[in-house]
C-alpha cells in the first residue's frame, strides 16, 4: 500500500505537486486555506481549485475565508 495522497480525479499532477510542496496532504488542511492563496502556489490552477472545492463540498467543508474577508485583518 502506498502513503502516496489520492486527490480528486481532475486534480493534474502539477497542481498535486503544489500542494505536496505546500505541505498539504489531506482536504482536512485545505479548510485552513483560501481559494486565493491556493491559487498562488506554482501549478495550481482554477480548474484544480474547483474539483477541490466539490471534494471538499461533498464532506460538508469549505476553503478558509479569503484574508481580505477576514475579521480582523
Amino acid at each position: 500500500m502506498s502513503n502516496k495522497t489520492i486527490w480528486p480525479q481532475g486534480v493534474a499532477k502539477p497542481a498535486q505537486r503544489a500542494l505536496a510542496a505546500a505541505g498539504i496532504e489531506t482536504l482536512g488542511q485545505l479548510t485552513q486555506i483560501s481559494e486565493a492563496e491556493l491559487l498562488k502556489l506554482h501549478g495550481m490552477g482554477p480548474k484544480a481549485v474547483r474539483h477541490l472545492r466539490e471534494a471538499l463540498a461533498a464532506q460538508n467543508l469549505t476553503f478558509a475565508p479569503n484574508a481580505a474577508s477576514r475579521p480582523g485583518d
